[in-house]
């Protein structure tokens, strides 16, 4: 509260444009709701104008924002003058980015007018609440005491002078504005909590402002104060899309002190709005329950969100809504029971309003799908409200409806997670008893011998027929599986292992010699005898290649490549090319990751807009159009086998994977050409193509799942977002991509945004078991797409951290064979490990390799399929040279130099090791529980349960490390006595310079200008395709060719809707 009592404090939280690290914002933004303010959260990827705009409409005292992806001068200055410019300098603008901003730049940005940047220092030293007080200090000033607007300003459609006349409404200052009223049609929205109530209204705000042009648009969206507190989550701000448009105003009000679902302030508001000419007022309240309809007092027409799940039919009988509402959305129409659910709506609506001359089809019940785009429902609900409002579309309207929802998991599928549940403990309740029966027969079979040898006949007769009898309770694979032990003890007694792989045969040898001339095998087996002890070793355990893959998914490890990944992504593309053969320059194997800059994350173009400005090629490397594609990878042979790519991209990856794609065909294009002196015929190209896409090796992470749930550079709409992926694996079975993995299920992101390695582990399963389900619901056989599976895990210091691949290989193993029947092939997960980033502290940096060196040794010891090792300043910075070849030192010296590491099983034997296993595996399946409880991984997503327990697991961490309970060396404990955050200022800092950054902006001129004859045509083809059906990434193929990212987003946007943020 300020000094005067009665005026909240109001606050405007987000994360800055390009940049999903909104866990941190989110805990800021609950501390200030528990310590009395109204917080309007607008979530992650806003911009500058969008931040400011809210902030003016909602006349907030201050504004929170994180910046974790770069550009933060240029940002938050921006912001500043922006403020300026639009006569709110007032606002008071509070930031923090962890080590990224570093001291010499904190004190510019204070310098310039931002308060407070918040440093990993004052966190320690302040702690959450601390740093929330000193916020709520800077903003205890009253905004109702002064100048209250004029008439003229409200009449005009003046944003300060409105937002500040509800302002002084709220406070109970009354404005003289009677004779200015106008009179527009009110349309009032209510509904239970978690209908859907703010995507819906956005929904039917974006129809509103497409079919009247000319037309504005106010929303006064109410919720509830907390009364205990006084604070209260302005959340509905955060789920509009359409609200973006100068046509759109939204204010967000509290209860407060009112005890229904609106504001005590609602009427003065209303006359604020009317006053100004709006030509159509929104207002949406907070949820309600069942004898609740206090909305339908100040609306011309009201419309009640429901969903599916109401109970009992009787329920209906109860709900005061449904015999005053004019319309009813049962929402989340996708929902299994939401037919029925309709027709009993309609039947209680026709019995409340005694309608039964009337059809139970013409009842004013609809069922909507808010987060479908253009969904058929919806449209029929808005074209009838308007009709009730009697307003006209000033042209026809012509939403492009689709045809049917696209369901990614049928109803009828939503406990797949249950089974899988089922699956693993069932196979291990087997292993106990075949292990069991093994030893038995194994027993009877070692009493006879010591019988027959005391010629004991009698008793040795007696003794085959137990045998027998005990035999036949032996199944057909333990049986193989005891045969094939003494052939699988002498294989790995040679000196060499023979292999095939793809009909190629590999022969690697089994021992390394010591420089005491030890012969140190690779792989070491038990010296089990007992056929029950044999029996669960090779179930739970077996040799790395082997069923259940609890040990690595290959025999050996390759003599020829490294599992270390050169890691590299800054400026503009030629930029990091030079990083990249800097980084390969002594491999034979060329394994190439990339990071891209936040602004291609994102799926934009570079612009001149300081806010994007400021983050081109920061922390990334910027590419836009094929052009920069071909650039990045000049001088790789990307259809070389030795020769690897991996991308980190996930919005925008069908388009960033096209045009990779097409680089590595027009290599071999060029090629040809090259080589033959002249182009090649249709035919030729075709050839050349299929050769091409058969060959080139990488991955593409397009893990959209995971970016809803952690680090979210979502941009699409999930459900377009989703069909996007499964057109990629589409295109990759219809042209035999084999080599390209089409996703990289991660959890590294999960992890990053504050997840303990449980949630890590058990969210990243339940996700590619979704993506399984999903694709297995489009008609693909499972063989056919889950080779183009890979995973991708942080690895911290937890002890969970030590089997987290070979819990995660074990599961999928068991999973894939035993309840989807899939193959050898299919069975195997391969996975990435990278080291944690969230363990590199600011705070004495030079003691991250030492923790980036047991996560790496854990990795290798965990046989990961490769990985890459964090640089000790990625705390601060895009990693020099010289660190980089530090991190890459720590994996080498561990491979070529530490003796126990030429041995590719030494977790195995390990009694804690093979208890933790087990742990954390019960763990995980009570997890994959918790979700299915919540309708699966979609189910859970839209309540935000992983979201929540990922925030809640970083709360807990972040407390941890404050109260020293988590000793953390250098940040908590064991300090220097130095200021160490100030060192921070000589590191040197990686980032991309003016000249870099217009040359980018140049460079897409270009290639805009020379492509202006054709972009058009070709983004129309691709929004038809999307449109009709047909495979958008095989028409991306084709449109990267012509069009730039920006414009692709762009163009998939009006067609596939864009996300939608959740709190």
């Amino acid at each position: 509260m300020s000094e005067k009592g009665n005026e909240p404090i109001r606050f405007i939280t987000a994360s800055s444009l390009f940049d999903g690290h909104d866990a941190s914002i989110n805990v800021i933004r609950r501390i200030l709701q528990s310590s009395g303010a109204e917080v309007i959260h607008l979530g992650h990827h806003r911009s500058v104008s969008e931040i400011v705009s809210a902030a003016i409409e909602e006349d907030v005292h201050g504004i929170a924002v994180s910046s974790y992806q770069g550009g933060h001068l240029e940002f938050f200055k921006y912001m500043i003058d922006l403020l300026y410019e639009r006569n709110a300098s007032h606002i008071k603008i509070f930031g923090g980015g962890g080590g990224v901003i570093v001291p010499r730049e904190r004190k510019e940005l204070e310098a310039y007018g931002v308060v407070k940047i918040f440093s990993p220092e004052d966190g320690r030293r302040l702690g959450l609440q601390g740093m929330v007080d000193m916020m709520l200090q800077e903003c205890n000033f009253s905004l109702s005491q002064g100048k209250a607007p004029n008439i003229e300003q409200i009449h005009a459609q003046n944003v300060q002078a409105i937002a500040r006349a509800i302002t002084l409404a709220e406070a109970g200052r009354k404005l003289d504005i009677s004779q200015a009223l106008t009179n527009p049609p009110i349309l009032g929205i209510t509904g239970t909590g978690g209908s859907g109530k703010s995507s819906l209204t956005d929904e039917l705000v974006r129809r509103y402002i497409r079919a009247f042009p000319n037309q504005t648009v106010a929303i006064l969206s109410v919720d509830p104060t907390r009364q205990k507190t006084g604070g209260a989550l302005l959340g509905d701000r955060i789920r509009m899309n359409a609200i973006n448009h100068e046509r759109v105003y939204m204010r967000s009000l509290a209860t407060r002190r009112s005890k229904t679902e609106l504001s005590a302030a609602i009427q003065d508001a209303l006359a604020v709005v009317k006053a100004a000419q709006f030509d159509l007022i929104i207002v949406e309240t907070s949820g309600i329950g069942q004898a609740d309809a206090e909305i339908k007092k100040i609306s011309d027409v009201s419309l009640y969100v429901m969903t599916s799940e109401f109970g009992a039919p009787t329920q209906l009988e109860k709900i005061e809504m449904l015999d005053v509402a004019d319309f009813i959305a049962i929402n989340k129409f996708e929902r299994r029971g939401s037919k029925d659910a309709l027709q009993a709506v309609k039947k209680q609506v026709q019995r409340n309003h005694q309608s039964f001359e009337e059809s139970l089809e013409d009842m004013p019940v609809y069922g909507t799908i808010a987060n479908q785009f253009n969904d058929a429902g919806t449209n029929k609900l808005f074209q009838a409200i308007m009709s009730r409002l009697q307003l006209t579309p000033n042209q026809p309207f012509n939403e492009q409806e689709s045809q049917q929802p696209h369901i990614i998991i049928p109803p009828e599928r939503t406990n797949y997670l249950y089974e899988i549940v089922q699956t693993v403990r069932a196979y291990h309740q087997e292993t106990e008893q075949q292990s069991q029966f093994a030893r038995h027969v194994y027993q009877v079979e070692g009493t006879t011998q010591l019988l027959t040898e005391m010629q004991d006949f009698q008793k040795v007769d007696v003794l085959q027929s137990l045998k027998t009898e005990l035999e036949q309770q032996l199944s057909n694979e333990t049986k193989e599986l005891l045969q094939e032990w003494h052939e699988l003890k002498d294989m790995y007694s040679q000196e060499q292992l023979v292999t095939k792989i793809r009909e190629k045969e590999i022969v690697t040898p089994l021992t390394v010699t010591s420089l005491s001339g030890l012969q140190i095998p690779k792989i070491s087996l038990p010296k089990y005898h007992d056929w029950g002890d044999i029996v669960r070793w090779l179930r739970k355990e077996n040799v790395p290649g082997r069923f259940p893959f609890t040990a690595g998914v290959f025999p050996l490890k390759r003599d020829t490549e490294d599992p270390k990944r050169q890691f590299a992504g800054e400026g503009p593309p030629e930029r990091t090319n030079r990083r990249f053969h800097y980084l390969s320059k002594d491999d034979k194997a060329k394994r190439l990751s990339t990071a891209f800059d936040s602004v291609t994350l994102y799926g934009e173009d570079p612009d001149y807009r300081p806010d994007i400005f400021g983050k081109i090629g920061e922390s990334g490397v910027s590419v836009c159009t094929l052009d920069d594609m071909k650039k990045l990878f000049e001088g790789f042979n990307l259809v070389d086998p030795s020769t690897s790519v991996s991308m980190t991209i996930n919005g925008p990856a069908p388009v960033i994977l096209a045009m990779f794609m097409n680089t590595a065909i027009d290599q071999q294009l060029e090629a040809f050409e090259k080589e033959n002196n002249r182009k090649p015929t249709p035919e030729e190209h075709a050839q050349i193509q299929e050769m091409t896409l058969r060959q080139v090796r990488g991955t593409v992470q397009a893990d959209i799942l995971k970016e809803d749930q952690g680090q979210n550079t979502c941009i699409f709409s999930t459900e377009f977002a989703l069909r996007m992926m499964g057109d990629i694996q589409q295109y990759f079975i219809d042209h035999d991509v084999k080599n390209y993995y089409s996703v990289s299920i991660s959890g590294y992101h999960i992890a990053e945004a504050g997840a303990n390695p449980i949630s890590q582990l058990a969210f990243t399963l339940a996700n590619g078991f979704t993506y399984v389900e999903y694709y297995l619901s489009r008609g693909m056989n499972i063989d056919d797409f889950a080779p183009n599976f890979s995973f991708f895990f942080s690895n911290g210091l937890d002890p969970e951290y030590t089997v987290i691949g070979r819990v995660a290989r074990r599961i999928w193993a068991i999973v894939m064979r035993e309840k989807y029947g899939a193959n050898e092939r299919s069975q195997k997960l391969k996975y990435h490990i990278q080291t944690s980033g969230r363990s590199l502290h600011s705070q004495e940096m030079a003691f991250n390799d030492i923790r980036t060196t047991l996560q790496a040794l854990m990795a290798i010891y965990d046989h990961c399929n490769s990985l890459h090792t964090n640089a000790y300043d990625e705390a601060v910075t895009t990693p020099t040279e010289e660190s980089v070849r530090r991190a890459m030192a720590i994996q080498m010296i561990i491979t070529k130099e530490l003796g126990l590491a030429k041995n590719e099983n030494p977790l195995q034997g390990s009694f804690i090791i093979e208890e933790l296993t087990d742990l954390v595996e019960e763990a995980v399946l009570l997890e994959f529980e918790r979700i299915n409880e919540r309708g699966g991984v979609l189910g859970a997503m839209e309540t935000q349960y992983q979201r929540s327990k990922i925030q809640e697991e970083s709360l807990n961490y972040e407390a941890r490390k404050h109260d020293g309970s988590l000793p953390i060396i250098g940040v908590n404990t064991y300090r220097t006595d130095e200021d160490t955050l100030e060192e921070t200022d000589d590191i040197p800092l990686v980032r991309a310079t003016k000249a870099e950054k217009e040359m980018q902006i140049q460079h897409l001129q270009q290639f805009k200008r020379r492509n202006e004859r054709y972009v058009d045509d070709a983004l129309n083809k691709l929004q038809e395709t999307a449109l009709n059906g047909g495979n958008i990434f095989a028409e991306l193929m084709e449109t990267v060719k012509v069009a730039s990212l920006g414009q692709m987003t762009h163009a998939l946007y009006e067609v596939g809707g864009k996300y939608r943020r959740n709190m």
